[in-house]
């Protein structure tokens, strides 16, 4: 499990149970989020799931250089966050190395 600093306090900041930091992310309103993953041209990318408790996490690809995390809670909340491929796939890289996510598409 990775730790989240305050070192850049601009950063949207990520829930402790996510492997990895987005450090130029944006999180952004669940109205927009919500128009900009079901926009006909976002795409999912990949969806994982927590293996012991009820987060998902779903990687949608929105433009040719951005993606959107939608983090969903356990209380059925999602949270929306934007940010490069290049911090998807690092992103990806700390899923895949991390035992309590699993990919499930």
């Amino acid at each position: 499990m990775s730790t989240h600093s305050t070192e850049n306090a601009g950063a949207a900041r990520l829930p402790d149970v996510v492997p990895f930091e987005l450090t130029h992310a944006t999180q952004l309103s669940w109205e927009l989020g919500t128009r900009v993953v079901d926009d006909e041209e976002a795409t999912v990318h990949s969806s994982w799931e927590h293996g012991t408790t009820a987060w998902t996490l779903t990687i949608h690809d929105v433009t040719s250089n951005t993606v959107v995390f939608c983090l969903r809670t356990p209380v059925d909340r999602e949270r929306f966050y934007g940010a490069t491929n290049g911090e998807a796939e690092s992103a990806l890289d700390a899923l895949g190395e991390d035992a309590s996510w699993q990919r499930t598409n």
